[in-house]
C-alpha cells in the first residue's frame, strides 16, 4: 500500500510539474476551510496530501497550523478564565479557606460548552465571553493579563462602535483600564481608614495587657459576630474599628476588673482582611460579579472588569449602594486635574452602572491633542479645545468649522472665537482647527555679498533697497554692485526678477526702489562670476591630479604642491597644454590647443621661460625619462643548483640564458616535462576581456563556450627545453617577460588517466605504447566516454589529440563526456511521495482538531 501511495504521489506531483501548474500560496486560514471541505466530500488523507502538496502547502505550515490549532484548543478546554479577582494573596487565601466560599470553587474552571470571550489573533475578530446570569463570577485578574495590552485594542462584551467619524482617531482615555502598569491596586500596607467598617470575613485581634495579658483572634461570622470565653456573643458587624475598640473595652470590663481602672489595657487590631463582592454592570468589558479586597475604589473595580467598551461612557459612572446612587463620577477629573474624589472606596454590595456615552466629538488639524473626547451635555468648543491642550502656535484661532450630521444630513458650521465658550457640541461633531497663514506683512530678505545677510522688517529704518543694504552693514569689498537682483513676489504670487544698479543706488546717480513685502535682494560677488578653474598636474608626480588655480602660480608651484617629481621623471622634456579662449571669435579655427615644453631642474625652470606662469585649465605632463628602467623579475625553480629569482639582462634574454645562468640543470632532470607559466599584459588582459564580450553576445549553435576561456590572470606557455638547450637561439629559444616561472621537474614515469573512464588512475609509463593501452589500464571506456575527443596534456603546457599523441612520461590522458539530459532519480521520486503522504497525514490531524 505505501509502495502504491508513493508511485500515486510522485506521478501526480510530476504530472502537475511537466504541465507547469502552479498555484498562489495558500493562507493558514485558506488551508484549514480546505482540510474541512475536502473531509466533508469523503477525500482520502492521501488525496487531501496530494492537493495540498500540489498548491504549494509545505509541510511546515501544516506544523505550524496543527501546533496553533491544538494550543487554542487547549486554552479552550483547560485554560478557561478563571474569573475571580483578587490581587491581595492575604484575601484571596483568607476566601479559599472559608468554608463558606466553597460554592465558587465550581467557577474555578469554565465549562467546555460555555462561550468564552477571546481574541482572534489572526483575523483580529473578537467574540462574546459569556456572562452568568444569576449567579456569582469571580475573576481572577492574573488569569486575564492578556486581555489588558498597552496597544490601542479596545475589547468588549457589548459590540464595538463602527462609526465613521472615529477616522482612526483614539477616544482620549479609553485605554486608561488596560494598562499593565496603571492597576489602581490598593495599599494593603497602609493603616486602616477610620470610616472603615467591620463585616464577616475581617479577622479580629484583641490584645490585653498590663495586670492581665491574654490575646484573642477571631474572624467575625457571618451573622457579624465573635464569641469569646466566658463573656458570649459579640457584635461588631457595621463598627467603625474605634466604635469597635470602645465596645470591646465596655464588655471586657465585667471580666477584668482592673479595665476600668487602668490597671490593664485593651486594643483592637484587623488581622486578615476580608473580601467584600461588587458588581460591575452595562458597557464594561467583563461585567460580572467580583471578589476584591474592602480598601478597592471603583478605579480598581473597573480595572478589574476591562474598564469601559467603546460604548461606554467616561464621564458618568454610577455607584449604587442599598439601591440608591450614592457618587457619579467623572474619569476626566483624574485624567485632566489628577483629582481623584469621585474614586471612592467601595463597600460590600456596591453596584458600578456604567451607561453609554452621551457625545463624541472629534478634533483635528492645528490642536495639541487631536483625538476624539467625551463631551457632557452642554459642553462647549472651549472645552474640547481645553481637553485637547489648546491650539498650537500655528494655529489659526480666530474661527473653527464643525462638521455635523442632522437629520442624515451633513452640515458645515463655521464658529467665530468670541463664540467658542456658548457653541454646544453634539455627538459626531467634527471640529477642525486650521492652519495660520504662513505669509508675511513685512518682510524682507538680503543675501550674498553684505556683511549681515539675513532677513529684516519693513518699518520706519528699512523701507527702500539703500535702507536694506545700509542696515545689513553694506557690501563686501567683492561685491559686484553694477546688477543685483530683486526677487519680487506678484499678485498672484508668482515671482518675478528686477535688475538693480546697486553702484547707482548708493552713488545716487539713480532713483531709490521702495520696498515690498517679501522682496528678496541678492548681491552677488565678483570670484562667483568669475570662472573658477583647476590646473591638472599628471605624470610622474607624488601627488598627481587638480588643485585649485591662484593667480600668478607658477609651475615651480605646482610642482611643490602636487609632491615634487618622482625618481622616473624626465627633467628635459616638461609638457604644458593650455585652453584656447577667444570671445570675440566669428569662425572654428585649427589649432586646439597651445603647447609649451620646458626643462627643469632641482624644481626650476632652466630651458624656457624662468618662472612660467599657469593659466587656469592649463595641463601639465611630467614624462617619465627613456633612461629610468625598473628591473624586471623571473623565476627559475627545480632541477637547476641555483634556484630563485632573477632580473633579466637585457630585453631578449632567453630559456637557455637564464638556465645558464642559474647553474644549468641538473642529471636529474625531466627537459620534456619543462612548463613555463607567464603574465597576462596589459594588452593580453584587453584582448582578453573583449574576446569575453563578444562570447557573452554571441547567441545560436556556433557560441564560444564562455567556461572555456581564459579569465584568470596567468597562462601556461607550451615550451621544449631540451630543444631549446639544444640549440640557442633558435625558435624554441623562447624570450622571457617580465614575471615568468620557470619550472624544471625531475622525471617521473607515470601517465594519469581521468575523465570518463571506469577507474581514472596513474600509471607506470609503458614506451612506445598508445593511448589506448592506457585507458584499458583505467578500466577502459566509461558508458559515456566521447572516444574522438580524447586528448592528452603534456607536462610542458602542450595539448595534443590522443590519437595521434604520442604518449611521454607524465603526461595525462583526459576523456571527456557526452552530454546527457538529466532527469530524476529514484531517490528524489520517493523523496516527493514521503512528503505528500506527511501533508495528507497532518491534515488529517488539523481536521480532527478544528471540528471539535
Amino acid at each position: 500500500m505505501t509502495k502504491r501511495l508513493l508511485r500515486s504521489l510522485a506521478l501526480a506531483l510530476s504530472l502537475s510539474l511537466a504541465l507547469g501548474v502552479a498555484y498562489a500560496r495558500m493562507t493558514d486560514q485558506q488551508v484549514i476551510e480546505y482540510v474541512k471541505k475536502a473531509t466533508a466530500e469523503g477525500k482520502s488523507q492521501q488525496t487531501i496530501g496530494k492537493e495540498l502538496l500540489a498548491r504549494g502547502v509545505t509541510e511546515a505550515q501544516l506544523r505550524r497550523i496543527k501546533e496553533n490549532q491544538e494550543r487554542d484548543n487547549n486554552k479552550t478546554t483547560d485554560n478557561q478564565v478563571d474569573r475571580t479577582v483578587n490581587r491581595n494573596s492575604a484575601a484571596n487565601k483568607n476566601l479559599r479557606s472559608n468554608d463558606k466560599y466553597d460554592k465558587y470553587d465550581k467557577y474555578d474552571k469554565y465549562d467546555n460548552n460555555q462561550n468564552a470571550r477571546n481574541i482572534d489573533n489572526s483575523t483580529n475578530t473578537t467574540s462574546s465571553r459569556r456572562v452568568v446570569d444569576g449567579s456569582e463570577v469571580i475573576i481572577d485578574e492574573q488569569r486575564l493579563d492578556y486581555i489588558y495590552t498597552d496597544n490601542d485594542v479596545t475589547i468588549g462584551q457589548q459590540g464595538t462602535m463602527n462609526n465613521d467619524f472615529l477616522n482612526g482617531h483614539k477616544v482620549y482615555g479609553s485605554n486608561l483600564f488596560k494598562s499593565r502598569t496603571l492597576t489602581f491596586e490598593p495599599n494593603e500596607n497602609m493603616a486602616t481608614p477610620e470610616d472603615y467598617r467591620l463585616g464577616p470575613g475581617d479577622e479580629i485581634i484583641i490584645d490585653v495587657w498590663g495586670n492581665n495579658e491574654a490575646q484573642i483572634r477571631q474572624s467575625i461570622s457571618p451573622e457579624g459576630r465573635i464569641i469569646v470565653d466566658q463573656i458570649g456573643p459579640i457584635y461588631l458587624n457595621g463598627l467603625t474599628v474605634r466604635e469597635a475598640n470602645d465596645r470591646i473595652k465596655s464588655i471586657f470590663a465585667q471580666k477584668y476588673a482592673d479595665v476600668a481602672d487602668s490597671g490593664s489595657d485593651i486594643s483592637l487590631s484587623l488581622g486578615q482582611l476580608r473580601t467584600i463582592q461588587i458588581d460591575v454592570m452595562g458597557e464594561v468589558s467583563l461585567p460580572g460579579t467580583y471578589r476584591i479586597s474592602p480598601f478597592s475604589t471603583l478605579f480598581h473595580a473597573l480595572y478589574n472588569a476591562g474598564g469601559p467598551t467603546e460604548a461606554g461612557t467616561l464621564r458618568s459612572i454610577e455607584i449604587m449602594r442599598n439601591g440608591r446612587r450614592i457618587a457619579t463620577s467623572d474619569i476626566y477629573d483624574y485624567l485632566f486635574n489628577g483629582k481623584r474624589s469621585n474614586d471612592i472606596r467601595l463597600q460590600e454590595g456596591d453596584v458600578i452602572v456604567v451607561p453609554a456615552y452621551d457625545r463624541l466629538v472629534t478634533i483635528e488639524g492645528e490642536v495639541k491633542r487631536p483625538m476624539i473626547y467625551e463631551l457632557k451635555k452642554g459642553e462647549t468648543v472651549a472645552d474640547l479645545l481645553g481637553y485637547a491642550g489648546g491650539m498650537k502656535s500655528s494655529a489659526f484661532g480666530d474661527r473653527v468649522s464643525i462638521d455635523r450630521t442632522t437629520n442624515g444630513a451633513k452640515t458645515v458650521a463655521v464658529v467665530e472665537a468670541a463664540d467658542f465658550e456658548t457653541s454646544r457640541l453634539d455627538d459626531g461633531d467634527i471640529v477642525t482647527i486650521g492652519k495660520a497663514d504662513n505669509r508675511y506683512d513685512n518682510r524682507v530678505e538680503i543675501g550674498g555679498a553684505v556683511v549681515h545677510p539675513g532677513v529684516y522688517a519693513i518699518g520706519i529704518d528699512v523701507n527702500t533697497v539703500k535702507d536694506l543694504v545700509n542696515i545689513a552693514g553694506n557690501p563686501t569689498e567683492d561685491a559686484f554692485l553694477s546688477r543685483a537682483q530683486l526677487f519680487r513676489e506678484n499678485p498672484d504670487r508668482s515671482t518675478r526678477v528686477v535688475g538693480v544698479d546697486l553702484a547707482g543706488i548708493l552713488k545716487g546717480t539713480v532713483p531709490d526702489i521702495e520696498l515690498n513685502k517679501n522682496d528678496v535682494l541678492i548681491i552677488a560677488s565678483v570670484e562667483e562670476l568669475e570662472p573658477k578653474e583647476d590646473v591638472v598636474i599628471e605624470g610622474e608626480i607624488t601627488r598627481p591630479g587638480d588643485y585649485p588655480y591662484a593667480s600668478g602660480m607658477t609651475l615651480e608651484d605646482l610642482i611643490v604642491q602636487a609632491g615634487g617629481l618622482k625618481e622616473g621623471a624626465s627633467t628635459v622634456k616638461v609638457d604644458i597644454s593650455r585652453r584656447l579662449t577667444n570671445d570675440k571669435s566669428m569662425s572654428i579655427g585649427e589649432e586646439i590647443s597651445k603647447n609649451f615644453t620646458l626643462t627643469i631642474k632641482d624644481g626650476l625652470v632652466v630651458d624656457g621661460d624662468g618662472g612660467f606662469e599657469l593659466q587656469p585649465s592649463d595641463i601639465v605632463d611630467i614624462r617619465r625619462s627613456p633612461g629610468y628602467i625598473e628591473q624586471r623579475r623571473v623565476s627559475v625553480s627545480g632541477e637547476v643548483p641555483f634556484e630563485g629569482l632573477y632580473s633579466l639582462n637585457k630585453r631578449t634574454e632567453r630559456l637557455s640564458d637564464i638556465v645558464k645562468r642559474a647553474g644549468g640543470v641538473s642529471d636529474f632532470a625531466y627537459l620534456r616535462g619543462a612548463h613555463l607559466t607567464r603574465k597576462l599584459t596589459p594588452e593580453e588582459k584587453i584582448a582578453r576581456d573583449e574576446t569575453l564580450k563578444l562570447a557573452l553576445q554571441s547567441q545560436g549553435n556556433d557560441s564560444i563556450a564562455t567556461n572555456k576561456l581564459l579569465t584568470g590572470d596567468t597562462y601556461s606557455v607550451g615550451i621544449e627545453l631540451d630543444k631549446a638547450l639544444a640549440n640557442p637561439g633558435g625558435p624554441e629559444d623562447l624570450v622571457l617577460m617580465e614575471g615568468d616561472v620557470l619550472v624544471i621537474p625531475e622525471l617521473i614515469n607515470t601517465v594519469k588517466i581521468s575523465g570518463d573512464v571506469l577507474f581514472p588512475n596513474t600509471v607506470i609509463y609503458a614506451p612506445g605504447e598508445k593511448y589506448k593501452y592506457y585507458v584499458e589500464q583505467a578500466g577502459g571506456w566509461g558508458n559515456t566516454a566521447n572516444k574522438s575527443r580524447a586528448f592528452v596534456v603534456y607536462m610542458n603546457g602542450r595539448v595534443a589529440r590522443a590519437k595521434h599523441a604520442v604518449i611521454e612520461p607524465g603526461c595525462q590522458i583526459i576523456v571527456p563526456s557526452k552530454d546527457k539530459k538529466e532527469g530524476m532519480s529514484l531517490a528524489q521520486w520517493l523523496a516527493i511521495g514521503t512528503s505528500a503522504a506527511s501533508l495528507g497525514t497532518m491534515a488529517a490531524s488539523i481536521y480532527s482538531i478544528i471540528r471539535k
